[in-house]
């Protein structure tokens, strides 16, 4: 039997609109995450998920995009594996459990389902701060008092890989 070869995966949450810092960000998170060889688990579909997934496939990486419907989106759509889940809000489970761990940015509604549906299944959190949104609340402002996985900020690329190095999820 030869040994796992399953790379780490993130799953990236989130909302912020083109020219917000937010934005560019994400982006940048993106390329990190493939240059690390680190898999991006992502709907693809707010504008700021959407361009994380583009900068991971430009920077040579892997994305795995769970969609809602259950049809297969246009052959452009940003990643290299989709899985059409036809579940509605269900799909908020498969997001917060498709990564080892989950970054936030901005957020709305659903971003905020998937948040506290990670924190239930322990998954740690990697929320964007300094950009404002729901996400730069979220270190001071846990989902409840369980501490069930760190929730670990960042506002730079430097940072952000800094976290991802203490939870273990870059490959040596």
């Amino acid at each position: 039997m030869s040994p796992s070869i399953r790379r780490p995966q993130v799953c990236v949450l989130g909302s912020a609109e083109p020219g917000s810092a937010a934005y560019e960000l994400a982006a940048q998170a993106g390329a990190l995450l493939a240059q690390l060889g680190i898999t991006l688990v992502s709907g693809c579909g707010s504008p700021a998920t959407r361009v994380a997934a583009e900068r991971a496939i430009g920077a040579g990486g892997l994305v795995l995009s769970i969609v809602p419907p259950d049809q297969m989106p246009a052959p452009d759509w940003p990643a290299t594996v989709v899985i059409p889940c036809g579940m509605g809000d269900a799909r908020n489970l498969l997001m917060a459990l498709a990564g080892d761990a989950c970054i936030v940015i901005g957020g709305r509604a659903g971003t905020i389902s998937e948040v506290c549906l990670a924190w239930l299944h322990k998954r740690p959190l990697l929320p964007l701060v300094g950009c404002g949104g729901w996400s730069n609340d979220l270190p001071s402002n846990p989902p409840d008092e369980r501490q069930n996985a760190p929730i670990l900020p960042w506002g730079s690329m430097a940072e952000l890989e800094a976290q991802l190095r203490e939870l273990g999820l870059v490959p040596t």
